[in-house]
């Protein structure tokens, strides 16, 4: 099959799962295993987290005129030693603060993660624990606060298990949400604040796999105009896929994605297994 539909496949999984709660690389992982797909730039790590450049764009897109907004915030901020009582500089610093913990683990963890859990029967399991965490946070969250109201405290703890999205099938809006709703966001608040604190995520770990993709460090051969299609893909399918899960979140509950999440479990268990 050609690589470039290959791509292009690829890159409307990655936009539709990056934000939807159930794992974009879990779903990168799953797709070619079940599909017979063995191209070595298809199944690199590389290909994946330029697919996710695509969805960064897609959010800064989607987000611009709050980025426009809390940047040069949360530089006057710096300039003036203070918040003033600003809810934009409050804001810049709590999704600040919650990339301290992916920076400082990622750099750390990132290859061992990478050769030790990036197999379909891992992901299987671990999606089925990003279900059980987001079916509990869904029906034991207070769900009584709005991100004006997200303590600093609470910001570091939805930072922290952020971080955990580094293991394949956890899923990083699934889990970010999930710690959102057990800290008392309600679900769209929760969903928001998700995607406003990944942007700098997702910068740092596209810019980390450029610098290795233009070295030729990325462990297959980059193929140009495959990665081209499958960035598009995700760029176009990502803005959907945010603003369909805002506004579905208004009125309705995790389970279809809980439910999503054991049924992929299970046919990749199937699978592995048989």
């Amino acid at each position: 099959m050609d690589i470039t539909f290959q791509a292009a496949i690829m890159g409307i999984v990655q936009g539709l799962t990056e934000f939807l709660p159930i794992s974009s690389s879990g779903h990168l992982i799953a797709v070619p295993y079940l599909l017979g797909w063995t191209d070595p730039f298809i199944n690199s790590l590389a290909f994946s987290v330029m697919l996710h450049v695509g969805t960064l764009v897609a959010l800064l897109v989607y987000f611009r005129r709050d980025w426009v907004v809390l940047v040069p915030a949360g530089l006057a901020t710096i300039r003036d030693r203070s918040l003033g009582g600003d809810p934009n500089r409050r804001l810049a610093w709590l999704i600040a603060i919650t990339t301290i913990p992916a920076l400082i683990l990622a750099p750390i963890l990132n290859d061992t993660i990478e050769a030790a859990v990036r197999s379909p029967g891992v992901v299987a399991i671990t999606l089925l624990i990003g279900a059980a965490i987001m079916w509990t946070a869904d029906r034991t969250g207070l769900q009584n606060r709005d991100i004006a109201r997200l303590t600093f405290p609470r910001a570091l703890a939805i930072g922290l298990a952020q971080a955990l999205a580094l293991i394949p099938g956890i899923s990083r809006s699934g889990i970010s949400i999930s710690t959102g709703l057990f800290v008392g966001l309600d679900r769209e608040s929760a969903a928001r604040f998700s995607f406003l604190m990944a942007t700098p995520i997702m910068a740092g770990a596209g810019l980390y796999e450029g610098v290795k993709l233009v070295r030729g460090e990325a462990g297959a051969g980059v193929q140009l105009v495959p990665l081209a299609v499958g960035m598009v893909a995700a760029l176009v399918t990502g803005l959907a896929a945010i603003h369909f899960l805002l506004r579905y979140l208004r009125t309705n509950t995790l389970a279809v994605f809980v439910a999503y999440r054991v049924v992929l479990a299970a046919i990749l268990l199937i699978f592995f297994l048989g």
